[in-house]
């Protein structure tokens, strides 16, 4: 394996326009690798990475001004090698542009591509640094000759449809919110004890605004495991937003749970310690590698006694744990992940607008099977990481459409004091970045009638 940075880079953008996967995966297939590298390399290859992703609408528009051959024409490597030495040299200040220029070019070298390719790629980024005056500001306010789309990097789909929905301004303003780099969250499970152990350490936390065990570390970029209180399990990592989505299944009472998409298990945590001591929980995941994750996160937190893993999903629930049904079920389902952007740039360029149906179909499936294994007065929480309408208000409406036996209900009682405003009059708990500036989320709450 070539170990400098920018090959590595390549390397893994290639692959992700091959695989269509997203790019955390791709990464994690290289991680292992990364390990015969110079940590500050491999910093430096994840910088670009996913400045690359995040800018990839505004570095393609800036390309496709000053390139004599049309982007779609040239060889995915050529292409991600471009964007790679465009992001250095407008988004990397402490890279001198000669480098920028000059290590980009070994890599493709490395990669094998002909001299006329790597003379190309010279020639036309240093014409861009050379008209650099002349281009709009990423994210700015007037983008001149560039479409508002690539001016803050979304597709145009994406954008034309927040544009519909919110208005010009809004959908530029939920863009740019888009745009900035994630700020690590946990979820802590006593918030005073662990913000005074990180400042002991030198490590700034802040409380949170909305949810009592949110925690954030504005300046930390290190590995999480490295946090002090990890292996203590003192803390999670959780959105503030995904947070408060597990009071919607207040009152808790002393009966059976269900968590029927565990994933990598933020949720099934937070909701396992709320439990009262004589309740259970049984949290369902149909992927061995989340399951295997989820293991060992429910094991740090020491929650494995409280928490009944089956792998599979809730069609498939063997038959001795439905023969009581549940008190409560929590469906965080599949989505389009198009409300965490911000965390997930390259969601916005995975997805397209034949997605949301296809999620819808899933999402509904769900919904039905969850409730069949409700029991009366239960109470069934569907919650997902998106903003689009298809997946939130209009699979409730749906599904209420056809189940007579369930009603909405608020959960604005069951809120924290300072989140009850996230609910609106609907009773739809709803959040977006560039409003209160948490990740995009809905949750509805539904109770099963007697």
């Amino acid at each position: 394996m070539n170990n400098d940075a920018r090959y590595v880079a390549l390397e893994i953008l290639c692959r992700w326009h091959n695989s269509g996967w997203p790019i955390d995966q791709v990464r994690d297939e290289f991680e292992p690798q990364s390990k015969l590298m110079d940590p500050r390399d491999w910093q430096l290859c994840m910088a670009m990475v996913y400045g690359v992703v995040r800018w990839l609408g505004y570095l393609d528009s800036v390309l496709a001004d000053y390139s004599k051959q049309p982007l779609a024409k040239l060889k995915k490597e050529v292409l991600q090698g471009l964007r790679i030495g465009l992001y250095q040299m407008l988004f990397m200040d402490r890279i001198p542009v000669s480098a920028a220029v000059n290590e980009t070019v070994k890599a493709l070298k490395a990669a094998r591509q002909p001299r006329w390719i790597t003379g190309y790629v010279n020639g036309l980024l240093r014409n861009i640094d050379r008209n650099r005056a002349k281009l709009p500001i990423p994210n700015g306010e007037d983008g001149g000759s560039m479409a508002d789309h690539a001016l803050v990097s979304h597709p145009t789909w994406l954008f034309e449809r927040w544009t519909a929905r919110y208005g010009r301004e809004q959908a530029l303003a939920l863009c740019r919110k888009n745009n900035e780099l994630a700020i690590l969250c946990l979820a802590a499970l006593d918030r005073s004890r662990l913000i005074n152990q990180l400042a002991e350490q030198g490590i700034r936390a802040e409380a949170g605004l909305f949810s009592p065990q949110a925690v954030y570390l504005p300046d930390y970029e290190g590995q999480v495991a490295e946090i002090p209180g990890f292996t203590e399990g003192l803390f999670q990592v959780q959105d503030e937003a995904a947070q408060l989505v597990v009071y919607f299944l207040h009152p808790l009472i002393t009966g059976t749970y269900l968590d029927a998409c565990a994933g990598l298990g933020g949720k099934t945590g937070q909701l396992a310690r709320m439990l009262p001591a004589k309740a259970s929980l049984v949290a369902v995941e149909p992927n061995i590698n989340r399951l295997k994750l989820l293991a060992e996160n429910l094991h740090r937190l020491d929650l494995s006694s409280r928490v009944e893993i089956v792998e599979g999903t809730i069609e498939s629930l063997p038959v001795d744990l439905i023969s009581d049904k549940f008190a409560g079920i929590l469906v965080d389902a599949p989505c389009s992940g198009l409300g965490v952007v911000k965390r997930h740039p390259d969601i916005r360029w995975n997805r397209q607008p034949h997605d949301l149906v296809r999620f819808r179909q899933q999402q509904l499936a769900l919904l039905d099977s969850a409730a069949a294994l409700l029991m009366s007065d239960g109470i069934l929480v569907y919650a997902t990481c998106s903003m689009e309408p298809e997946e939130n208000e209009e699979v409730v409406t749906e599904f209420l459409s056809s189940h007579p036996d369930f009603r909405l209900s608020s959960g604005r009682d069951f809120l924290p004091e300072q989140a009850k405003s996230l609910v609106d009059q609907q009773g739809f708990f709803k959040t977006r970045p560039d409003k209160n500036g948490l990740d995009g989320f809905f949750a509805a709450r539904l109770e099963k009638i007697k």
